[in-house]
């Protein structure tokens, strides 16, 4: 992606090496990448990270204090303008389609945190992933995660599958903007634990298709590879590729993210329409 030299958010507090200010449930070992994967793209449900957390770690969870404080490396320096960088498209272009279609944009804000974050919803830590918290209008993201979204989950490397997170996380403030993460969560109250989670994958795949919406009005600034990586990364976080590789089966009732095929036809479906109204997932619900 074509990003050095170009307009950075004001909109991004970098708290990375900085103390937590507080306690956070840290899990450990395979717990840890268990709720990692559980939470991966956090999606908008209002629900306290750390209560998730610690109820996923049990008795093995412990309670660490941060303190220290570090300066950040020249790599760490380098990602920090490029996350800059995005977020920046993303107010720009957001703006922009909310103005073609007669709305106004409200603009989020991005913290990026090492280790241990607390939010409007709750502590969170790095095990979490990426999310986006509607109580504070906030995405989070602690950037050592995308090692692991290579590493572990299978996905190309390169730096648009950082920015198809991004916009993804973004996704989730635009269905908050738009009143549609609230109306999901008041539908799900009255519905049995097999619909509530088709409603959370058709809140999640529409924030794939916002993603894929914002790459096509920045197609100009992409590289001719950029779309396979964001593909890359839609196939590793599919709830069946995350299941068969953590339980070694399926169970479709319980996806609450969607299938790596359907995050991809979204992402896909947001770029190649160009056009916000054609992105009611909710309609394919059965």
């Amino acid at each position: 992606m074509k990003w050095i030299g170009r307009r950075q958010s004001e909109n991004v507090e970098d708290r990375r090496g900085m103390s937590g200010g507080g306690k956070a449930i840290i899990g450990g070992g395979a717990i840890g990448i268990i709720v990692l994967l559980l939470q991966l793209f956090g999606g908008e449900t209002g629900q306290n990270i750390g209560n998730i957390l610690e109820q996923t770690n049990g008795q093995q969870s412990q309670q660490t204090t941060q303190t220290e404080s570090r300066p950040l490396t020249e790599e760490e320096k380098e990602i920090g303008a490029f996350v800059s960088t995005v977020f920046a498209d993303t107010e720009d272009i957001w703006a922009k389609i909310f103005q073609e279609n007669n709305l106004e944009y409200r603009q989020p804000k991005m913290v990026l945190f090492t280790e241990a974050v607390e939010t409007a919803c709750g502590s969170a830590t790095s095990a979490s992933g990426p999310f986006y918290c509607p109580g504070d209008e906030k995405v989070y993201m602690d950037l050592a995660f995308f090692n692991e979204l290579q590493t572990r989950f299978g996905a190309k490397g390169g730096d648009f599958a950082i920015a198809y997170v991004i916009a993804h996380e973004v996704g989730h403030h635009i269905q908050t903007v738009m009143r549609t993460s609230n109306k999901v969560r008041q539908l799900q109250q009255n519905q049995n634990q097999t619909q509530a989670n088709k409603l959370s994958v058709a809140l999640e795949l529409q924030a794939d298709f916002y993603a894929g919406l914002w790459a096509k009005y920045n197609q100009e600034n992409l590289d001719m590879d950029d779309l396979d990586e964001a593909l890359s990364a839609a196939q590793a976080v599919g709830d069946d590729a995350i299941q068969s590789r953590t339980q070694g089966h399926v169970e479709p009732d319980s996806f609450t993210h969607g299938t790596s095929e359907q995050r991809k036809y979204w992402f896909m479906k947001g770029f190649k329409t160009g056009d916000i109204r054609q992105g009611d997932t909710f309609a394919e619900i059965n």
